[in-house]
């Protein structure tokens, strides 16, 4: 059964009620707080479910990008949220070099002090 939100317009309070798709409209709602008749519904959040290439091309948007190569922190935020939408653990030294970009330490110094970032075959952070 679906549940329906309401807020009393007498107590101000907000309330929810379960009821079948048949019982809504037909079936008076009182608040559960008060007892009174005077409420409004009100519309909860509604979710959109995402097929994984609408997510990766909503990532990929050149709006998104903007301003990547002059903020750190933006980089890192923008680094993390791709990890978590493609959902694969890209291990210790991504979460560093994340951590360090959101605290807004340059590219440029982290690579420098992590030499050997990402095995012999990465070409350090640009390969992120």
């Amino acid at each position: 059964m679906p549940i329906y939100q309401y807020r009393c317009l007498t107590c101000h309070k907000r309330f929810e009620i379960f009821m079948s798709y048949a019982e809504y409209g037909t079936r008076p709602v009182h608040c559960t707080h008060c007892g009174s008749a005077d409420v409004l519904r009100r519309i909860g959040r509604v979710r959109i479910a995402k097929s994984e290439e609408s997510r990766l091309d909503d990532l990929a948007d050149p709006s998104a990008l903007a301003g990547l190569e002059d903020d750190p922190r933006e980089l890192g935020r923008m680094m993390r949220k791709m990890s978590s939408e493609m959902g694969e653990e890209l291990g210790p030294e991504f979460d560093e070099v994340v951590g360090r970009l959101e605290a807004g330490e340059s590219p440029e110094d982290i690579e420098s002090e992590l030499p050997d970032l990402g095995g012999a075959d990465a070409g350090g952070l640009d390969d992120f």
